[in-house]
């Protein structure tokens, strides 16, 4: 039942595309994992994936999730098949190549070498990672969970990680320049990308500056 000014929808009785369709546009902005993984006979495949998130740091977490398809795309059978892959940061220079790796080719295609894509060795896991990438996780999976006929979500740990230079501050626990990773995230419709250069800051409160009591404080 809709409320004033609202819209409902009962879920539980709609398709998977219409649900996808309203999840997709207003759960956003969504990060990319553009992933690299390698099948059991050694051909490469790259493709991006925006269900996905990190999870945790203890153990490191990652999780994706892959949409129906049939027969099931190849980086999630690739992934099932090897337990492997390197999930890769999206930086707006990169947004052409990411672009062109969604394209539907053949398994037999090598997506990098069809973008021109350079890699370098993975240290960790076996698929090679993108030289040119801004950030990059080699991951190994640690479960997969069949959310539905042919949907797939693959919870990895990041045994690996590998930063652009210029990005990383110096010393024994470094931080990141995020600003400066330049990263896109999807949103709403085919082909649309939001930029993260449009920031502002919000303070965390703390209980006590806001007026808050304790128990102690009755």
């Amino acid at each position: 039942m809709s409320g004033p000014g609202f819209r409902s929808f009962d879920f539980t009785t709609m398709t998977g595309d219409e649900c996808y369709r309203l999840l997709a546009s207003s759960i956003v902005p969504r990060p990319i994992a553009w992933i690299v993984s390698r099948s059991s006979d050694g051909v490469l495949n790259a493709a991006p994936y925006s269900f996905f998130n990190c999870f945790g740091g203890d153990p490191p977490t990652v999780a994706a999730g892959f949409l129906p398809q049939d027969p099931i795309k190849d980086t999630p059978k690739n992934i099932l098949d090897t337990g492997e892959f390197v999930v890769h940061l999206v930086s707006e220079e990169l947004g052409e190549a990411m672009n062109l790796t969604c394209v539907d080719a053949p398994p037999e295609v090598d997506e990098l070498a069809l973008a021109g894509l350079e890699t370098l060795p993975s240290v960790q896991v076996g698929p090679p990672r993108l030289a040119s990438a801004v950030a990059a996780f080699e991951c190994r999976m640690v479960h997969h969970i069949w959310t539905g006929p042919k949907q797939l979500l693959v919870v990895g740990t990041i045994v690996e990680a590998h930063f652009r230079a210029d990005i990383i501050g110096e010393g024994e626990r470094p931080r990141l320049s995020t600003p400066d990773m330049h990263l896109i995230g999807r949103m709403h419709g085919r082909g649309v990308y939001a930029r993260t250069t449009d920031l502002y800051e919000m303070d965390r409160p703390r209980w006590a500056d806001i007026g808050g009591k304790t128990e102690t404080d009755a």
